[in-house]
């Protein structure tokens, strides 16, 4: 299937919604960082809205105090959560075990 051809407008609107989105994501990744939101809260959001569930799970670990890229690969590790994984895909007992890893 091609990809159709979109007209100015439809691609301005394209762009802003995008850069909405990401900076929505960055947000949410900040007030995580900041403490104003726990993992479980942001979590909990993200499973709410169509636009924060496109965050990926080890960025937003790595929001959190004292996790870096080491800490964060391997609780995804312990959990099964893949590398990739967003947190729209995330199973029920994934997101329990992250719940519970931070609570």
């Amino acid at each position: 299937m091609p990809i159709p051809t979109l007209s100015p407008e439809q691609l301005q609107a394209a762009r802003k919604a995008a850069t909405e989105a990401r900076r929505a994501r960055a947000d949410l990744k900040e007030q995580v960082r900041s403490g104003a939101l726990t993992l479980g809260q942001a979590l909990d959001r993200a499973a709410a809205d169509d636009v924060l569930a496109h965050v990926k799970v080890v960025d937003l670990l790595k929001a959190l105090p004292r996790v870096g890229e080491k800490r964060a690969a391997e609780i995804m590790e312990r959990l099964e959560i893949a590398p990739n994984r967003r947190v729209r895909g995330l199973g029920r007992h994934q997101v329990a075990g992250l719940k519970a890893e931070f609570a």
